[in-house]
């Protein structure tokens, strides 16, 4: 049995592994997920690292699209972490931040964002599906574009630091049919990090259209353990 912790995204929270998490259970494994406050990095990495912090290991530390940098970060230095597992996400190196990696491989994403009175960045509902989930159902679409949490600007043009990917084996699955984060920049940052790819014909929610195939690779980090 592993202990899997599982970070969701910007514009989502931690019922985006709702498809994933009853299969990982079945497979054995105790899964944590976490409810980002995406107020700052920093903020998102200290609570990622709590709960990583308060688990013997090993742990396997999973993270969808922003989720990735989260992880990137909270697994630095942590000898409890065995595996990093990046799901249609962002693998930044020291001193990079999503900007960075969204102006070098720029998708139409940015055009939905809508920012509020306080700052808060937010993907227009009726923008959430095309986007993000175009090969989910419009019912469970429309409950991802519901439940997304507000973000800081700050959570993409805060620097990362040192890389835990540099010390911890990684995998990374490709959702070859993103329009929020390209494949193409899925790819070369899979490769860049030396990940063990899976390449999956998905949406950038390729944890709710395909679950089955990301708690496969999510599986396969937690045996390499042993």
């Amino acid at each position: 049995m592993t202990d899997i912790v599982v970070v969701h995204g910007l514009w989502a929270d931690g019922s985006s592994w709702s498809e994933v998490i009853p299969l990982l259970h079945a497979a054995g494994h105790r899964v944590h997920a976490v409810q980002l406050p995406l107020t700052s990095v920093g903020a998102d990495v200290a609570y990622t690292r709590q709960i990583v912090d308060r688990l013997p290991g090993p742990v396997v530390l999973a993270g969808w699209s922003y989720g990735g940098a989260i992880i990137t970060n909270a697994a630095q230095g942590t000898p409890n972490v065995s595996a990093l597992v990046y799901i249609a996400a962002f693998a930044p190196h020291k001193g990079e931040n999503g900007n960075d990696i969204m102006s070098r491989y720029p998708s139409t994403v940015g055009k939905a964002v809508c920012v509020d009175e306080q700052g808060r960045q937010w993907i227009d509902p009726d923008q959430y599906g095309r986007l993000f989930a175009a090969d989910v159902h419009p019912s469970r679409a429309a409950v991802l574009a519901s439940v997304q949490k507000p973000a800081a600007e700050s959570c993409f043009s805060t620097a990362s630091g040192e890389p835990a990917w540099l010390t911890i084996p990684s995998w990374y699955v490709v959702a070859e049919n993103d329009r929020a984060l390209l494949p193409e920049a899925q790819r070369w940052m899979a490769e860049r990090i030396g990940a063990a790819t899976t390449s999956v014909p998905a949406s950038h929610a390729v944890l709710v259209s395909q679950p089955a195939r990301v708690a496969e690779v999510i599986a396969t980090a937690a045996a390499a353990n042993f």
